[in-house]
């Protein structure tokens, strides 16, 4: 029988428990180089490309694309390029597998296949694994029969510890560009000496003409990806994407119904604002407050530099002072604990074609508004595009979602928890106001703060309000 293995669902983050298979890069049967990439896979929050770490071959493509599949469960057999692989060599291999947790389901209806190991690739046999090695009991078992040198993989568990789908990942052999078609996989490494990029984005750098000397990648441990190439690539070679909008569904014919599954990301904000609203007593606290200070400003940075902040960005400087200010409202709550945080992570709701994201500015209380500006766009451009990395919007201390640019004028959000508050924003709308016993006209904005109230009290709350709004309508305390 041919030397099959394993390439199984992997895990990217503690909270992943299943992917979808957006897209397979490699045709079945076409032998794959070492950096190659093998899939996109779609986890709640972002898209992930799947690289081979060796040659090889799928004989067999189980996932099929737009499947969700349970962290762990096969979704290709994997062989060596130049194997000879019957079909009766692969039913037997998919017939005889046994997922190393039996909990693991298929959830790509109809998909055959059960959970499994990752794709083991040559390794040294007989490795000693040291008693006091930070290694989860499934991945140490797993490392020992297989033979897999646990010495250069980077545990993806809590403080750094290995966990089985380390492991298994460090065993695979990998996969190929090209969704079925021909692709030129000419290594151009050696035409970029020794640049921290993946084979992929190498490869456009030759194409594209782009040089990556000094370039720090958005990928892990900052390594240039795909995206990073495409984003130096001059405009009249790729066309720049156009802003996000509300994706628009074709019109079901008359009498008729159309029914759209759930993706990763709509069920993860399904799930979470769910136990939000029922589990966590909401209070809502709202106030009117006067912008045209902030008006001036952009006017004046728009004049001395061409570009200016948006409303939003001086509203995110704002709530980071205020939070800078009380302490009790710049929180997380867990279970009976409550955490306080020394810095104000700021979550800044971004709506994408799949869903609401909210990337977060860390340490928003130290930047000027020029920065957060600067942090926000990029944000949201990865967010929208799905390069975000989990701790880019994974946790925060404070959210703002702002509506005001759809005209909506007031409303209140639903918490995102673990946070403790979350601020809503409206439209800027002129009206008449009193102001020095005199009629006067005032652009006005209205907020509204949604609290936790295990956390935070009413008074906490007002108090907090009445900061912000002190600094939004004070110019010098914003960019002071």
């Amino acid at each position: 029988m041919a030397n099959l293995r394993a390439f199984a669902m992997p895990k990217w983050g503690i909270e992943m428990t299943e992917g979808v298979v957006a897209e397979w890069m490699v045709a079945e049967g076409v032998p794959f180089k070492k950096g190659d990439l093998l899939a996109l896979i779609e986890t709640d929050k972002i898209t992930n490309e799947v690289e081979a770490e060796a040659d090889g071959m799928f004989p067999r493509l189980i996932a099929q694309t737009g499947g969700t599949y349970a962290v762990g469960e096969l979704i290709a057999v994997l062989a060596g390029p130049d194997e000879a692989v019957s079909a009766a060599d692969v039913d037997a291999f998919v017939a005889g597998f046994r997922p190393a947790d039996s909990k693991v389901a298929s959830k790509a209806g109809g998909a055959p296949p059960s959970p499994a190991p990752a794709p083991a690739a040559p390794a040294p046999v007989n490795v000693a694994i040291a008693a006091d090695a930070r290694i989860s009991p499934a991945a140490r078992a797993f490392a020992e029969a297989e033979g897999v040198d646990i010495s250069a993989i980077t545990g993806s568990g809590p403080d750094g510890r290995i966990t089985f789908q380390d492991v298994q990942q460090a065993s695979l052999p990998p996969v190929a560009i090209g969704g079925g078609t021909s692709v030129d996989l000419t290594p151009v490494g050696e035409a970029l000496g020794d640049v921290f990029a993946s084979p992929l984005a190498k490869r456009l750098a030759v194409q594209h003409g782009v040089d990556l000397t000094g370039v720090t990648g958005t990928g892990p441990k900052g390594r240039i990806g795909k995206a990073d190439v495409l984003a130096l690539v001059k405009p009249v070679a790729v066309e720049k994407a156009a802003p996000s909008a509300p994706i628009a569904f074709a019109r079901p014919a008359p009498g008729t119904a159309e029914i759209v599954k759930m993706s990763p990301m709509r069920k993860a904000i399904a799930k979470a604002l769910s136990h939000s609203k029922s589990t966590i007593p909401h209070f809502y606290l709202r106030s009117a407050v006067r912008i045209d200070a902030i008006l001036g400003l952009r006017a004046q940075a728009k004049a001395a530099t061409g570009e200016a902040p948006s409303i939003n960005d001086y509203i995110v400087r704002a709530c980071a002072l205020a939070l800078a200010r009380h302490p009790d409202v710049n929180v997380q709550v867990h279970g009976d604990e409550i955490h306080h945080f020394g810095n104000a992570d700021i979550a800044v709701a971004v709506a994408t074609d799949k869903g609401l994201i909210t990337p977060i500015v860390k340490g928003a209380d130290t930047l000027s508004v020029a920065a957060i500006s600067r942090e926000v766009k990029a944000l949201a451009e990865k967010a929208r595009t799905g390069r975000l990395q989990p701790d880019e919007f994974q946790g925060g201390s404070f959210s703002v979602s702002n509506l005001g640019m759809f005209g909506i004028d007031q409303f209140d959000a639903i918490i995102n928890p673990p946070q403790g508050a979350i601020l809503a924003v409206g439209a800027g709308t002129r009206q008449p106001i009193e102001i020095g016993n005199a009629l006067a006209f005032a652009t006005i904005v209205q907020l509204s703060l949604s609290c936790d109230h295990r956390a935070i009290d009413g008074a906490v709350g007002a108090a907090f309000m009445q900061t912000l709004k002190g600094l939004i309508e004070e110019p010098a305390l914003l960019v002071g």
